[in-house]
This record gives structure tokens, sequence and C-alpha cells, in this order.
């Protein structure tokens, strides 16, 4: 603890300059031109060292917006520990020179360390969450500020994995021979209909290990642009797999518990893939049942998950973890440019669909930014709703003459 407030005083000066410099967000394009035609160990080397600073500082002056009483559960200040030393150690390199090989082998296995450290980021700090809610319960204004700031900060890990990711593939040895195309970890022809299969068949044995079935996959493709050919996109596949493994998982989860003692069988999960102009669209359909209008804003609630609390034992996947998948799951749609949707028919089922932009120029980064306008927004008191709300009871509409009379 000593140490971590020692580091914590001598980076502070540079967190605050660090966190005045804006992101600077790239597109799938920009990656992929680097990686491809160009691809400089020295050049990537003197952005990241500036830029991923950037990205923690920005993080991390946010992080201290939050509630203290959040702040001092266990979980949050090991989160917090380790993007101390993450960003202490890259400063570190502020003035070292690329010329030095040493250098860049030496920067390189921290950017390893670093992903590894903060390979479990996401579920200690739903702990943190958890161990919040156990002690405190549940405050609606302090609720919406963890919702905008988790998926802000959620969003920044991606983005700073995604660079670790891109230099380290790119001039380390963790390159995967299973696919020698790949730019890093962008594939410049991925076959959508192949990663739809890959998370089904990945859903479909952890549904049939927890229920011994599990619904059988449809697809369809509609190529707007090349009929008839299979759709093909410039896209990273791990993400778009993280996708639709949450949501076939959801699905088969749904479509399972409510057909399970059918005489009829289980029925199928549809999938459509379309390619238009400006949108690349999967849309998965189940029989599941559906859900509630009034339930479907809390799916995405981090503070709203009834999911019992999983395992942290490494290697453990639940089939319902801590109720982040559809929330992380939108944020990975987002990080391009795209989204992530629920239309559901309570008494059906329901249909996701996943968002992405058809061309590689426009799929920029979605950044998270910290600046006075997201400072405004942990500090504004919650105004009065300003639409009516039903009443528990029902309003007496007796005319008030009539009461009168009654009252005497």
């Amino acid at each position: 603890m000593r140490i971590f407030v020692s580091l914590l005083k001598n980076a502070n000066p540079k967190i605050e300059y660090y966190s005045r410099f804006s992101p600077s967000p790239l597109s799938i394009k920009q990656f992929l031109d680097f990686g491809r035609d160009n691809a400089c160990e020295k050049t990537s080397y003197m952005f990241l060292r500036k830029e991923l600073p950037v990205r923690l500082a920005n993080t991390m002056r946010e992080v201290n917006l939050l509630p203290d009483n959040l702040l001092s559960q266990p979980s949050v200040r090991l989160v917090q520990k380790w993007y101390m030393q993450s960003f202490v150690e890259l400063l570190g390199y502020e003035n070292r020179k690329p010329e030095d090989p040493l250098v860049l082998n030496d920067f390189l296995e921290l950017l390893i360390e670093i992903r590894n450290r903060h390979n479990d980021v996401v579920p200690t700090m739903a702990q943190g969450v958890i161990e919040y809610k156990e002690k405190f319960g549940f405050d609606p204004f302090i609720s919406s500020n963890i919702q905008y700031f988790l998926d802000r900060f959620y969003t920044n890990r991606i983005s700073f994995r995604m660079l670790i990711n891109q230099h380290t593939l790119l001039f380390g040895n963790d390159t995967n021979p299973a696919h020698p195309k790949h730019i890093g970890s962008i594939d410049p022809t991925c076959s959508v209909a192949e990663v739809v299969r890959d998370a089904y068949d990945t859903a479909k044995m952890l549904c049939e290990k927890y229920y011994l079935a599990a619904p059988d996959l449809k697809i369809e493709e509609f190529n707007m642009k090349a009929p008839n050919k299979p759709i093909q996109a410039v896209y990273v596949p791990s993400h778009l797999f993280h996708m639709l493994f949450e949501l076939f998982k959801n699905s088969m989860r749904a479509t399972v518990e409510l057909h399970e003692n059918s005489k009829e069988g289980l029925p199928p999960v549809k999938t459509k893939l379309t390619l238009g102009k400006e949108d690349l669209s999967v849309k998965i359909s189940d029989r599941g049942g559906g859900v509630p209008l009034r339930k479907i804003d809390r799916l995405f609630n981090y503070m709203y998950s009834t999911a019992p609390t999983p395992s942290l034992e490494p290697g453990a996947v639940p089939l319902a973890g801590f109720g982040y998948g559809l929330p992380i799951s939108r944020l990975y749609a987002r990080y391009f440019q795209g989204d992530l949707k629920l239309y559901s028919m309570e008494g059906v089922g329901t249909d996701a669909v996943i968002y992405l932009k058809a061309l590689s120029s426009e799929s920029f980064e979605r950044l998270p930014v910290f600046n006075k306008s997201a400072w405004r927004h942990y500090k504004t008191s919650p105004e009065a709703d300003d639409w009516s709300n039903p009443s528990k009871e029902p309003r007496d509409a007796t005319p008030s003459d009539v009461k009168r009379q009654k009252g005497r």
C-alpha cells in the first residue's frame, strides 16, 4: 500500500499533464494500411509511448470522480493499482530513443506484461460494483453515474488492448500461424458467416454441457454489394466473435428453458447477414419467449445484474456471468462506430441486431475523452422528472363539491 501511495504522489502531475490531451482515434483502414504497407516498429513506438499514457490518464482522472464508497472497495482499489503501475512503467519510455534496439525490445515486452496485468480488469471491476451494492444498496443517481463511467472505462480498455495487440502481433513473436493473412488482429477478408458458425459452435458446446441440448442454427446471407457471394468484411474477428458468442448464449438458454419439454423439439436460432452500402448487419432471432419492454434497458445496465456471482477462477466460462455480457458486447459494436440493438416481443422471442460499418475507412475508434463535459456529468444533481409517473394509488377523481357534501 505504501508503494502505491508513493507512486500516486509522483505520477499525479503526469496524469494531469497527459489527461489534457485527447486520445487520437484511428480507423480500421489506418490500422490496416500501417500494418500492411509500411509497418515500422520505431514509428509505432513513438506513437504508443505517448498515446497509451494519454488513454490511461484520461480514464484515471475519471475514476477519481466516482463515489468514495465505490472507490474504497478492495476490487476497485486493485484495478486502480494496476492502472497506476502500467502508467508509471510507460512513463519510463518518455525520453528513450527508438534507435536503440534494446529499447524497442524492452517496450514490446513491457506491453505484453501490461496486457497480462489488465486481463482481469472487467471481472475485478464487476466484483467491486457487487461489493459496493452489497454494502450500500441501490441509488438511481449513483447507478446512472456508474453506468456512464463503466461504458467509458471498458471502451477505453478495449481501445488500449487494440493498440497493444496491433504492436505485439506486428513486431513480436506471437503471430498466429493459423491466420497468416491477418494484419495484427485485423482480418482484411473476414468471412462473417465463418465467425458466426465458430461462435455458434462454442455456445452450443456450452449449452449442451449445461442443458444436454441446444437449438440448431440457420444462416441466410444477403450481399447487396456482390449478390450471391459470401459476405466478407475488414474487421477484428475476435471482437465479432465476442458479440456473437454472447448473443448465441442468451438465445440458446432462453430457447432451451422455454421449449425443453416441448414435443415439437427446439426451434432453431436464425441468423441473417446483410451487407449494404453503409452497414454490415447481423440479426440473430430466437423463439425463446422474449423480454418485456420494461426490462430491455436493464439488460444493458451493470447495476441491474440478477445473475449469481460467478467463480473468478481462471478458465471458468459460466453460461450466466456477471450480467456484463450484453453491455460489453454493445461497447465492442460501438467501438468502431457500430451498435447492438435488441428488439423483443414478450411471449414470442427476441431479435438481436449487430450493426457494423461496411467501409473500413468509416470505422473510426469511438473513444471517451476526459473534459468539462464528462466532469459535469458526475457533478450535476439529478433533476425532477418532467414527464408524469403513474402513481401507486389510483387518483380520486370525485368532483370537489361531492366531496364537501360527503364531509358534512
